[in-house]
C-alpha cells in the first residue's frame, strides 16, 4: 500500500484534530463539510474505513516517519559569491560524443 507523504499526513491530522477541537464546543464534527471531506481523505490515505482507526494509523506512521530535512538558509547577498560574467569570452567548445 502506498503511504502519503508524512508532511501531507502531518497536515492532515492537525487540521482534523484542530477542526474537532473547535466543533467540540459548538456541535458534533460530523455536520461539518470540511470535517467529513478530512474523515474520508484520512481513511483514504491509511487504508481505513473509520476515522478513529484513521487517526490511530496516522499517528503511528508519524511516529516512526524520519525527521524531516530541513533546507539551508538562503545565503544573504554578502554571503554569496560574486557573479561571474563571460562577456569578451568565448565558451570552450565541447567535442560530439
Amino acid at each position: 500500500m502506498l503511504r502519503p507523504h508524512p508532511a501531507v499526513l502531518r497536515r492532515l491530522v492537525d487540521e482534523y484534530e484542530a477542526l474537532a477541537a473547535a466543533e467540540a464546543v459548538r456541535g458534533p464534527v460530523d455536520a461539518n463539510p470540511r470535517a467529513r471531506d478530512l474523515e474520508y481523505t484520512l481513511c483514504v490515505s491509511t487504508g481505513t474505513r473509520d476515522v478513529e482507526r484513521a487517526l490511530q494509523a496516522a499517528h503511528q506512521w508519524l511516529a516512526t516517519a524520519p525527521a524531516p530535512v530541513r533546507e539551508p538558509a538562503a545565503a544573504t547577498a554578502s554571503q554569496r559569491e560574486p557573479a561571474v560574467t563571460a562577456v569578451g569570452r568565448r565558451m570552450p567548445a565541447t567535442e560530439p560524443a
